[in-house]
């Protein structure tokens, strides 16, 4: 029989394999290193898209930020205006009702009875006086309610003296500033 050494064939095989082997594992890792790469720059990349989207959204809500305190601004400025506007309104509307009023508290006026003072406090009016007599206050009285200006005249207090030209009442009364319509207004309500 002749003998046959196999184990340098097999070593050279084993050699083979393992240079085979390191191969594949070099190249494995080449591959598994730029499969590692690529997916590193592809989250990079989302990354970078959603903080530059993020930062878009920061920026228009920052503008949109501005234009709400501009509006609000714009409101106050707005809400301002028509307040004025609605005091203008309404000074226009009671000019007239100065005029009168200064007219009617003259041609109310009996003979007799003249007035010391005059006060206005929103829509009550104090007006203080002397007369003749007490029947003069109580005219005068009847002729404010009678007047389309005024309405609800109440006497707060009559003190009759003796002077040297005779008996003089000192008054003082109350009465409501009114307006022709609201005095019509109140009486049909009341009927």
């Amino acid at each position: 029989m002749a003998r046959i050494n196999l184990l340098p064939w097999r070593a050279e095989l084993r050699k083979q394999k393992q240079r085979e082997f390191i191969a594949l594992a070099f190249f494995t890792g080449i591959v598994a290193v730029f499969v590692v790469f690529l997916v590193h720059t592809y989250m990079d990349g989302l990354i970078s898209y959603q903080n530059a989207r993020n930062q878009y959204l920061r920026n228009e809500l920052t503008l949109l930020d501005h234009k709400i305190t501009k509006i609000k601004s714009l409101d106050t400025t707005k809400k301002a205006l028509l307040n004025r506007m609605k005091i203008v309104e309404e000074l226009q509307a009671s000019r007239p009702g100065v005029v009168h009023l200064f007219d009617q508290l003259v041609t109310t006026e009996p003979p007799g009875l003249y007035l010391t003072s005059f006060e206005q406090k929103g829509e009550t009016i104090a007006l203080a006086g002397r007369a003749d007599s007490n029947a003069r206050v109580s005219a005068y009285m009847r002729r404010l309610d009678a007047s389309p200006w005024f309405e609800n005249a109440k006497l707060d207090l009559i003190v009759t003296k003796n002077t040297g030209i005779g008996k003089v009442s000192d008054f003082d009364l109350t009465v409501q500033q009114s307006t022709p319509a609201a005095k019509d207004a109140n009486k049909k309500r009341g009927q």
